[in-house]
Parts: C-alpha cells; structure tokens; sequence
C-alpha cells in the first residue's frame, strides 16, 4: 500500500508484513497493573479497574495475514479472568523504541464489537517532563467500547498529576451502515498548540485548550492556584510520547462484560505510520 501523503514525510511505519511480531519496534506489557510515580506505587487494573491479564502469548498477540492481531480471551491467569495483550513503542526499562514530538499519527484498525471490549491507539509521553499521569500528557488516538459499534473517542488528558485529572473527549458517529467493526483509516494531526482526529481522511475534531501543572502533596497533584503554576504552553504536549495499543477487558469506560460478550475478541491492525511534516 502507498504510504506516501502530500505535505508529510513518512519516519517511522509498521506494516505487520513480517512472520511474527518485530520486537525491534514493540515491547508486550505484562500482567494486570504498573508502579507509578517516584513512590513505585503499585496500580491494579492498568489506573482503570481493567479485569485482564497482559501476555506476551500467540494465543493472546500475533501477526496474521498482514495483520496485527491482539485477542482477549476468557481464561484464567494471574487471578484475572481474562488475558489479552498491550504493546508499546518503549522499553520497559524505558528505552524509546520509537517516540516522537507533534506529526500525524495513522492506523487502520478493525475493533471488536461486544460489551466491556475496549480497544485503543494512544500515545503516553516517553519522558514525565511534566510529574506522573496526566500532568504530563496523554493523547488517545482512538478508544473504541464494544458496545458502542458506530462511535469511536478522540480524548486528550492533561492537567497536575493524579488526582487532579483534567481531559477533554470527542465522540465520532459513523453513518448509518458503517461501523467500528469493519476497517477505518484513524488519523491524529499534533502540531504545537492544536491537536486534530481525521477518520477515514475526514477532519472531525480539533482542540487547542489544555494545561500542565507540576506542583505535588506529596504524592498527590495539586491543582494550579494561577498562572505561576502552569508550566510553559503548550505543555504537556510538546514532549517526545510513544505508542500503545491494546485491547482491554472491563474498566470504567466500557463496564463488565456479559454473557453475551464473544470471546475470543480480536483487535486487528493493519498498519500504523508516522509521519513529520516536509520542511
């Protein structure tokens, strides 16, 4: 497939042309949670009560067809009662495999349809500039719940670190017919001060409005008593972030799956590229 854009230069793309998943470009996160902070405070869930256990199995993540494939499974494993996959473009060691600063952001993705599925491309930031979640940024690319088959989420979250979140969301509506079960070309333009959604080459949403505090209590954000606090616009994003994608079981965005939920659940990506605009 082309991957050539008018007015963009191509850096850095995943095809999913190879046998097997390149872990040149991808390291699996494990397990059900994460340490977070300069505490190293343990976090179940993944911060979203998520119910899965993240492998780094065949059965759960492999290439197929040309095709990133990432599966939830009904199965018991590290007392979570389902397993799926995460990947991100860093080391868990936290080596950037790839990260960058502002560009255009693109993955055609199929999702699957069911409820407490929730499917997700996004972009974390590769160094906390700024302090812990979400002082320092988070840009989602898409989030897609299950039960939700014609819409898809456009977020950014910002503000001082937890608990003192603050985000912004964006819901895209396909037309009758369409849905986010067949494929869709999803697409992220950051340029310093504005952050826009295309689906399918159809700009759909914009923002321009965020800020970043890094004042703490301890191990608690504090949220801006003025301008003073603020760090620099456009922090937070204006720093190098890296990639993820996933296919999570449960949370608070998309509630407990039921009895009706098909297992196995498959995320499939066909590409994903990034692009730096032509100077």
């Amino acid at each position: 497939m082309n991957a050539a854009l008018p007015g963009w230069r191509l850096v850095w793309s995943d095809e999913f042309d190879a046998a097997e998943l390149d872990l040149s470009r991808w390291a699996p996160q494990l397990g059900n949670g994460f340490f977070h902070g300069p505490e190293r405070q343990w976090v179940p869930g993944w911060g979203n009560g998520e119910l899965q256990c993240y492998t780094a199995e065949r059965a759960n993540v492999e290439v197929v067809d040309s095709c990133l494939c990432i599966r939830a499974l009904r199965e018991e494993r590290e007392g979570c009662a389902y397993t799926s996959a995460r990947l991100r473009t860093r080391t868990e060691g936290g080596t950037a495999l790839f990260a960058q600063r502002y560009g255009r952001f693109e993955a055609r993705v199929s999702a699957p349809l069911g409820r407490g599925l929730w499917s997700a491309v996004w972009l974390l930031p590769q160094d906390e500039a700024y302090g812990p979640w979400p002082a320092s940024g988070e840009i989602d690319l898409l989030e897609i719940v299950g039960d939700r088959p014609a819409e898809y989420l456009g977020s950014l979250h910002f503000g001082s670190s937890f608990p003192q979140r603050s985000h912004v969301t964006h819901t895209h509506g396909f037309p009758m017919g369409e849905g986010v079960d067949g494929f869709h070309v999803y697409a992220l333009e950051w340029d310093p001060g504005e952050i826009r959604w295309y689906v399918d080459g159809e700009l759909w949403a914009s923002q321009s409005a965020w800020w970043s505090c890094s004042r703490r209590d301890g191990n608690r954000g504090v949220h801006s008593r003025g301008p003073a606090d603020l760090n620099a616009w456009p922090a937070p994003f204006d720093q190098p972030f890296h990639l993820l994608v996933n296919l999570a079981v449960g949370g608070g965005l998309p509630g407990l799956p039921d009895s009706s939920t098909p297992f196995p659940a498959e995320m499939k990506i066909d590409y994903i590229r990034v692009y730096e605009r032509e100077t």
